[in-house]
């Protein structure tokens, strides 16, 4: 399948983090205007009847406004902000609600960091996450479980690693819980980017990128974004492939990077 940006995969831009100088209203148009689906965060630091007027497509957005995976108390305000997150997700066309291990302030830290998971934790977090797919399959919606790195970005964020998110959803098992898998993260957590897509397979709901170092665009760093993109088109891949990254300069040079990366022809073996 190939989309409006030309790509074997539908592409995605994550409208906070480019052409950050303009209105989100105008960033949209932007990201739209090139052939893309637009990806945004907390629903509530947005106008969302200018989103709706918009016309754009959107592909994921932030699933919850306050909660956590690690007891019940933070797992029954994960679901309670859910539905809210919902009726605005079926308002723009939105797919895809996006979720972490907990609640991440407005620098992307914890609200109440983990220092240690425990085996309580992970109980709570399979039950929330089971309620979450449940509500999911009743509004028509999947939610989508982030992995973060807690190296850099987001210390103290609990079921941070690849390995972790993708053990939950594997244990919850249903069709409408599925990874959110950010190769960003991963590759400052655990490598090996080409062996984690292969292993989680059938379980990604979306896959996030941006280089390392510096969380721009893909070409701006070590990671080979075309090999990763001949190993999605291998093992079948048909999913939304989004930029979750800033721009190392001018936002639509960051785009035709974007693009470029994920739209060149298999290497021959």
């Amino acid at each position: 399948m190939v989309d409006r940006a030309g790509s074997a995969f539908p592409l995605a831009v994550c409208a906070e983090m480019l052409f950050v100088d303009l209105p989100v209203a105008e960033r949209i148009r932007r990201i739209d205007d090139r052939g893309f689906a637009v990806e945004i965060w907390n629903h509530g630091h947005h106008d969302v009847d200018a989103l709706a007027r918009s016309g754009a497509t959107f592909s994921s957005m932030t699933g919850y406004v306050h909660g956590s995976l690690v007891d019940e108390a933070g797992g029954d305000a994960y679901v309670r902000t859910a539905q809210e997150c919902i009726d605005v997700a079926q308002r723009l066309g939105c797919p895809r609600l996006n979720m972490h291990g907990t609640e991440l302030d407005g620098r992307g830290l914890p609200v109440a960091p983990v220092a240690q998971v425990t085996g309580p934790m992970w109980v709570s977090a399979c039950r929330t996450l089971t309620r979450l797919a449940e509500l999911g399959e009743r509004s028509g919606v999947t939610f989508c479980l982030e992995n973060l790195n807690t190296a850099v970005d987001h210390p103290g964020v609990p079921f941070g690693r690849a390995a972790d998110t993708l053990a939950l959803v594997e244990a919850v098992d249903h069709p409408r819980m599925r990874m959110m898998l950010d190769l960003y993260h991963a590759q400052i957590g655990e490598g090996r980017l080409i062996d984690l897509v292969r292993r989680a397979g059938p379980l990604i709901g979306e896959i996030q990128v941006a280089d390392v170092p510096g969380r721009c665009e893909p070409g701006t760093g070590e990671i080979n974004y075309p090999a990763i993109a001949d190993a999605l088109r291998e093992m079948g891949y048909q999913g939304t492939v989004g930029l979750e990254a800033f721009a190392s300069g001018d936002s639509d040079v960051a785009l035709d990077r974007f693009r470029a990366a994920f739209t060149s022809a298999p290497r021959e073996a």
